[in-house]
Order: structure tokens, then C-alpha cells, then sequence
């Protein structure tokens, strides 16, 4: 599966199998995560069979049910560790669609287990992602049209296939509040104001990157 394949199937799953991660799949994703780690700076975790998290007042009136891998999006405290962790994070969402899992990006409906993870000192834990086997492939959002996430006077193929990638992407309660300009070969991208809106601009960010190719142009 191509990377623009996991973007359009790849939808949030609230509920999963009880199944767990397969030794290869935990093993690439590990391998993906220390890499990440080691471009990044960003301390990500891989938590497996703790079924805590979700098990609590907050997850049930979420609709999660059945989440025991998670990953802890954690690292040093700075005004780019959201947008980081989004980043970051979309690389391994649509590398674990492509290993056939499925996932949700988690802010607020979950429970902290302190003993399931690291945070060292300075660091901060961002944001979660549960990961697994769904019991259903998720459905599409809503999305808002180029026009009204992005500006350009004549806007070029590359650029529009970015902002369409970017309209993929996964974002807090679906607000998509993120802009796209263009200038001349450079691409600049803002967060709207709302809820985890640095977040989803990273994510946001990889898609555009992912639609628009790293070739055709910088961000300023």
C-alpha cells in the first residue's frame, strides 16, 4: 500500500478486537519509532497490552472500547512540541494503516498511567494514539473545500494536490482549522484557533507534504 493509498483509506476507529499486536508488526513499529526518536527528538513510546487507559468514565463517553496498544506522544516542553508530535505522529498512523492496523488520535478522552510510560524530567506527554485491530475500518469526514484552507494567486498542481492531502487529514472534533498559502515555490502553514490546532497543522503539514512532494517546494 502507497502512502496516498493510507491517506484515503485511513479513517478513526474507536473500537478494537481483542487481538494483540503481532511480534513482526510490534517489531516494525519499534523500528519506526526509534527512527522517528532519532530524526525527531521526540521521546514517542509504544504501549502494548494495558488496557488502563481506556477503561475509565472519560473513554466510555468517548466510545472507545477495547484500546490496549496506545502510542505516548511525548517529549521536551517547547512551543514546536505539538506541531512535532503531529507530525510525527501522522508518519506512524499511516505507516501502521499500511501494516494493516488501525488508529485514533486521543486527547482528552483517556486516563494517564503513569507506570505505562516514560516522562522525563522537562519532558511533557502531548497526546495519545490508540492503535490496533478495529472492528471496523472507520468512516470518511466531512471537509472543508481548498479554497477555504488555502490561498493562492495561481496555484499550481503540486500545490493543490498538498492542500487536498492536507484535507485528509485527521483533526481535532474534524474542525480543520489549518491555511495553506503559496509564494512563488514556498508554502506557508498556519493553525486556525481551536482545540489541538498545532497538532493537526503537523499533521496537516506531512500530508501536504506527502501530496504536494518535498521537491516542488520549502516551507517558509
Amino acid at each position: 500500500m502507497e502512502l496516498w493509498e493510507a491517506m484515503q483509506q485511513r479513517h478513526s476507529v474507536r473500537s478494537y478486537q481483542n487481538k494483540p499486536l503481532t511480534p513482526d508488526v510490534r517489531a516494525e513499529l519499534s523500528r519506526l519509532i526509534e527512527a522517528y526518536n532519532a530524526e525527531s527528538g521526540l521521546h514517542i513510546q509504544l504501549v502494548t497490552d494495558e488496557p488502563n487507559a481506556f477503561d475509565s468514565r472519560m473513554a466510555h463517553y468517548g466510545k472507545f472500547s477495547g484500546v490496549t496498544n496506545y502510542l505516548a506522544m511525548i517529549g521536551k516542553k517547547s512551543a514546536a512540541l505539538q506541531e512535532r508530535c503531529g507530525y510525527y505522529g501522522e508518519k506512524l498512523v499511516l505507516e501502521a494503516q499500511r501494516l494493516g492496523l488501525n488508529t485514533c488520535w486521543v486527547a482528552l478522552t483517556y486516563k494517564k498511567i503513569p507506570s505505562a510510560f516514560q516522562v522525563a524530567p522537562g519532558e511533557k506527554l502531548a497526546i495519545v494514539i490508540a492503535i490496533g485491530y478495529g472492528t471496523t475500518q472507520g468512516v470518511a469526514h466531512k471537509s472543508k473545500s481548498p479554497e477555504a484552507v488555502s490561498t493562492a494567486d495561481n496555484p499550481l498542481e503540486w500545490f493543490r494536490k498538498g492542500v487536498e492531502a492536507a484535507l485528509l487529514a485527521p483533526t481535532a472534533v474534524n474542525q480543520q482549522k489549518f491555511h495553506f498559502s503559496l509564494n512563488g515555490n514556498q508554502v506557508t502553514a498556519k493553525p486556525g484557533l481551536g482545540f489541538y490546532s498545532k497538532i493537526d497543522l503537523g499533521i496537516a503539514k506531512y500530508h501536504f507534504e506527502l501530496g504536494a512532494g518535498t521537491e516542488n517546494f520549502s516551507w517558509k
